[in-house]
């Protein structure tokens, strides 16, 4: 099934001296002309989908029987084995319209208002279905409207199995239905889910029967709240649900559609390319629907969970699949999207002391490869040596006492990217004292876990990649231990130490450990590199004893992470000379291509990563917008959901993120505007977020910047590329002349607060 792509967009941009904010409409529809031909299933859905970053809302089934699925983001089997534990599926909605059965299927998916609009066509009979999952409130909200008169049985449930307890009922005119996981051996904490729904307009007070009548709009009100919410989660739940009428409704719609509106206007861009623009903002619609600062983290799949025991259990995984996601909320301004990363990092703080302690002897932190929400370790090896035996082909269960850390040493500081990230765009007081501790936590590992060899800091047994048993090894794994010097290592080592003593000069703190921290970063190990062919080439570790780990392999997705992103350690700023190296790699990315579409081996794994790599390193534009075409075209779904093999929902974070680092850059230090677009195709970008807390307007048009707009949120020194190569730049300071600047590369002071409006004579 392929989606038919409807998009209107109005920018309206008043010039002058001044430029002024632009006022942006969007609306990019997605629409299905047939019902989902994956839904459920233990990964992304090919559904419609709408959420408010904690409920999602799955809209799956046909037209004579609608299965419409909730998704929570804290709703979880605390359990530290996966398949069984992990993120649960709370239950759903089934409505069955036997008049409608085969009848023509029509629904849109509108990211301007967060609703899925449905419309089924059959023998006369039109039924109207409007879904929306409220922006600031626990409750989903399906509107029906039919222009004859027509039968509906709703049922609502929740999923059973698992061990899951459930139990339903009826209070008043409220429907609800409940599931709890609790009192089974190993479970970390308990965790319980209530929907109760209440219908509005129907004529039968049962609510086990709707009839609409013609014309007339009939609400079905679903109220959801976990123990997590609410320590009266079910009454709550119930007590909400029986307070709903048509006013309380209305109310609801008009603060959902304002959170959107503010949410849509806090950043856009104009590329004029209407594929790449309608995937920018699907996925930034997609990230919306799944994250919310004031609830818990989503996993992997976000609240789109349509089954229990979803693939990886759902979970925080730690080396990049749970950072990834957010990568590029930060750029597009969307901070409070990210305000709950953070927790379950902290949350397992005190375990991840315990494993440094006990199962390296030193000091800090040491994570596996994952967590979930509240402490959780959802990564254990299986409880016993036959099921260890069934799915990893060796009985021993016990590797690192139970804990799969997969040879690597580095989840824990994997985790510190994001937090510089934020802390980068906002230096924001608040939030840099609420991660230092972390730092400083990752830091105490690392000084202690570092050798000192022949003048250099070097790496030992933290590993590129997983070592593990499995299946296709026969349970043999130990002798692929002892990578030394892996790129993903140094180069996320290097971003700790530079990013927090950025962070402890800021906020005044630990200066006397400032000299060992510099010393870590001034005489780290270099990046290996090996010549190949006729040009040096990327080395992923120094050596190893897996064989093809010591070829030149090229800049990949692995090294990436630690080098690039969310490293942010190397770039034509920082090292002009190096990044020649890591350019020439990509372009060689094409001789291992076979198909179109295979551009960076991202099918797997690394759509979100490679892509923005390869703008960060100068790689040429036009190219790299082609390459991620024929990328989509080979591997999305019909919602505007890219996939991979490998993972859900960071690839969100891809599309914006490769178009806002086309657009601006920042990470090294240096404001560049426009730093890798082909300035012969116009764009404009409204509110992109820089790092010094700046907050940057621009407009191409004809070959031309037409002006740069900063807002300086806390009054940093700004360093700034000259976006007019050999030109005298104009400044004007909250409408003033300012005076003029010039070079290269140039800096200014600024005020908290002040806009800063930079132009010059062509």
């Amino acid at each position: 099934m392929k989606a038919t792509i409807l998009f209107f967009i109005t920018l309206l941009f008043i010039a002058g001296e001044t430029p002024a904010q632009p006022i942006y409409t969007a609306r990019y529809t997605t629409i299905f002309n047939a019902p989902p031909a994956n839904t459920p299933t233990a990964k992304t859905p090919d559904a419609p989908l709408t959420g408010n970053g904690d409920i999602g809302l799955t809209f799956g089934g046909g037209p004579g029987k609608l299965q419409l699925y909730f998704g929570k983001n804290d709703f979880w089997r605390a359990y530290p084995v996966y398949p069984g534990g992990g993120i649960a599926l709370p239950g759903g909605l089934e409505l069955t319209i036997d008049a409608l059965k085969g009848a023509d299927y029509y629904a849109e998916q509108l990211p301007d208002k967060a609703v899925i609009h449905a419309v089924f066509k059959k023998a006369g009979l039109q039924l109207t279905v409007d879904s929306w999952v409220a922006a600031t409130n626990n409750t989903v909200v399906i509107e029906l409207t039919a222009n004859k008169a027509c039968t509906i049985q709703p049922a609502l449930w929740a999923a059973t199995g698992n061990t899951a307890i459930n139990h339903e009922g009826v209070t008043g005119n409220v429907m609800w239905a409940t599931r709890s996981f609790e009192n089974t051996p190993l479970l970390q904490w308990p965790c319980h889910v209530a929907l109760a729904m209440r219908v509005l307009g129907n004529n039968n007070p049962d609510n086990k029967t709707i009839t609409l009548a013609p014309g007339k709009k009939t609400i079905i009100a679903v109220t959801i709240y976990t123990n997590n919410d609410r320590t009266n989660w079910k009454e709550d739940a119930i007590k909400e649900a029986q307070s709903l009428n048509i006013a309380v409704i209305q109310n609801m719609y008009a603060a959902h559609v304002q959170w959107w509106r503010t949410f849509w206007e806090s950043s856009t861009i104009q590329i004029n390319d209407p594929l790449i623009e309608k995937y920018y903002y699907t996925s930034q619609y997609l990230l919306a629907c799944s994250s919310r600062g004031n609830k818990f983290a989503p996993g992997i799949w976000g609240p789109f969970i349509t089954k229990d025991s979803s693939a990886w259990g759902g979970d925080y995984h730690l080396n990049y699949n749970y950072q990834a996601p957010y990568w590029a909320a930060y750029s597009s301004n969307h901070i409070e999207l990210t305000n709950n990363y953070d927790q379950p990092l902290l949350d397992y703080m005190e375990k991840g002391k315990e494993h440094a302690r006990q199962l390296l002897n030193v000091k800090g932190i040491y994570y596996p490869v994952g967590i979930g929400p509240k402490g959780l370790c959802t990564t254990r090896w299986p409880l016993t040596p036959e099921e260890m035996q069934l799915r990893y082909g060796t009985t021993e269960n016990t590797i690192d006492s139970g804990y799969k850390f997969l040879g690597q040493k580095i989840n824990a500081v994997f985790g510190v990217g994001n937090m510089l990230m934020r802390f980068y765009s906002t230096y924001d007081t608040d939030y840099a004292q609420r991660i230092y501790p972390y730092l400083l936590a990752c830091a105490d590992f690392w000084e202690d876990y570092l050798k000192l060899e022949n003048g250099r800091y070097v790496i030992y047994m933290d590993h590129y990649g997983e070592v593990m048993p499995n299946l296709r090894n026969n349970g043999q794994w130990r002798q692929l231990l002892g990578d030394f010097n892996s790129t993903l290592s140094l180069g996320l080592v290097k971003m700790l130490f530079k990013g927090i003593i950025e962070v402890s000069t800021f906020l005044k703190k630990d200066i006397p450990r400032r000299e060992k921290w510099q010393d870590i970063v001034t005489r780290l190990s270099a990046f290996p590199v090996r010549e190949s062919g006729n040009r040096l080439s990327l080395q992923p570790v120094e050596r190893s004893p897996a064989e093809w780990l010591n070829k030149p392999m090229g800049l990949a997705r692995v090294s990436i992470h630690g080098l690039i992103l969310p490293g942010g350690v190397c770039g034509p700023v920082t090292d002009s000379v190096f990044n020649k190296i890591l350019l020439s790699d990509v372009a060689h990315w094409k001789d291992r291509m076979q198909h179109t579409g295979e551009w960076g081996n991202t099918l797997n794994n690394g759509i979100e990563t490679c892509f923005p790599a390869a703008v960060r390193v100068g790689y040429d534009a036009n190219d790299i917008l082609q390459q991620l075409k024929d990328r989509i075209a080979v591997q999305s779904l019909p919602n505007g959901w890219i996939t991979q093999g490998g993972g859900g929902i960071e690839t969100l974070s891809a599309v914006p993120m490769t178009i806002n680092e086309m657009l601006l850059q920042s990470y090294e230090g240096v404001i560049r505007i426009f730093p890798n677009w082909d300035h012969t195709k116009d764009a404009s970008f409204n509110k992109l977020r820089a790092y010094g807390a700046f907050v940057i307007s621009s407009h191409l048009q004809n070959g031309r910047i037409e002006y740069v707009n900063v807002h300086s949120e806390k009054g940093r020194t700004c360093v700034m590329e000259n976006p007019w190569p050999g030109k005298t730049v104009h400044l004007m300071r909250n409408g003033k002349k300012a005076g003029t600047i010039s070079g290269n590369r140039f800096s200014f002071n600024t005020v908290e607060n002040e806009l800063i409006v930079l132009t010059t004579a062509y």
